[in-house]
């Protein structure tokens, strides 16, 4: 029965993910435009854009090759796999005992490669300027993200992220400044990996300014509708990974039965949309920075993770 229940649930949070992704960009977008004084598009607007995509078929350039075709199907594949592995309204799930860390950046290392092949394969200017600054910034982003994981593999004792949620969730570590920083150094890596105020913009078409945008100026149709529905889904991975691990209170074991899924559901709704709606506060108050400040961004951001993980052995006694 509770093989069942863990499995069951993973279905159910795999569909939840899946459906949850272009509404939570539509969410996003519409409370910006909210805060801006505008009326704003509504936040089915990206389902309707990727249906309409989804019909047309991709104009391929000349000189593209077979990375073109496969990059995006590669690219969602790995971004829905590193989805089942971060926890959204239940703990347990059927894959839980694999939802590491580390098999998580693997799979958005493997997504982010994707995309910077294919934004390579056309042979344009952009998209090779844009891949070229996408994998500049993985090589800071990526660090961070594991001193992140140490961080809480030292507290929690295990990389498993239903493990640290669990640990994080009885409350017997208090508030640690070790925490605090590894927050801010994960929340800045989140910011870079989805191509987010200040290091990117996603509303952008200025060609010496762009990042993610410049790596799929070339794809058309449905393989621009899937590099869409990519971004979305990472988007919605990165804010439940932040709710799973810092705010993972209201989880609700699998074994709990469809009451305590409820309520599990209910707190994580609320959770992503609080971090919804303090993301679109954040990029309506904040400009984009340069693109050569980027790297100081990151590296603060390797640095708050370095600083985290350092206090974590001094003050546990591993030095």
């Amino acid at each position: 029965m509770a093989a069942f229940a863990a499995l069951l649930t993973q279905i159910l949070h795999l569909a939840l993910l899946l459906v949850l992704a272009p509404l939570l960009v539509g969410v996003v977008r519409w409370l910006k435009a909210r805060l801006l004084g505008r009326r704003g598009a509504s936040p089915l607007q990206p389902w309707r854009d990727m249906r309409k995509l989804l019909l047309k078929r991709p104009i391929i350039a000349e000189s593209a090759s077979v990375v073109t075709l496969a990059a995006p199907y590669v690219a969602v594949a790995a971004t829905v796999v590193a989805a089942l592995l971060v926890p959204s309204f239940t703990r347990g799930m059927a894959l839980a005992p694999v939802a590491d860390l580390l098999v998580l950046a693997g799979c958005l290392a493997l997504a982010r490669g994707a995309l910077a092949l294919a934004g390579m394969d056309a042979g344009t200017p952009f998209g090779g300027l844009g891949a070229a600054r996408e994998m500049a910034f993985a090589a800071l982003a990526e660090p961070a993200l594991l001193l992140v994981a140490l961080c809480c593999a030292i507290l929690a004792g295990s990389s498993n992220i239903d493990a640290i949620a669990a640990v994080f969730a009885e409350g017997a570590l208090g508030i640690r400044v070790s925490l605090a920083l590894a927050l801010a150094a994960l929340v800045a890596v989140a910011l870079a990996e989805n191509a987010r105020i200040p290091v990117d913009n996603p509303a952008t078409h200025l060609e010496l300014t762009m990042v993610h945008e410049a790596m799929i100026l070339e794809a058309s149709g449905r393989h621009l509708a899937l590099w869409e529905y990519q971004a979305a889904l990472a988007l919605t991975l990165w804010l439940s990974l932040l709710a799973a691990i810092f705010v993972p209170f209201g989880m609700a074991p699998a074994a709990s039965g469809p009451i305590g899924w409820l309520v599990g559901l209910a707190a994580y709704a609320a959770k992503i949309g609080a971090l919804a709606l303090l993301l679109a506060v954040f990029e309506s108050a904040i400009a984009k920075m340069r693109v050569f400040r980027v790297p100081e961004f990151l590296g603060a951001a390797l640095l708050l993770g370095l600083l985290g993980a350092l206090f974590l052995f001094v003050s546990t006694g591993l030095l």
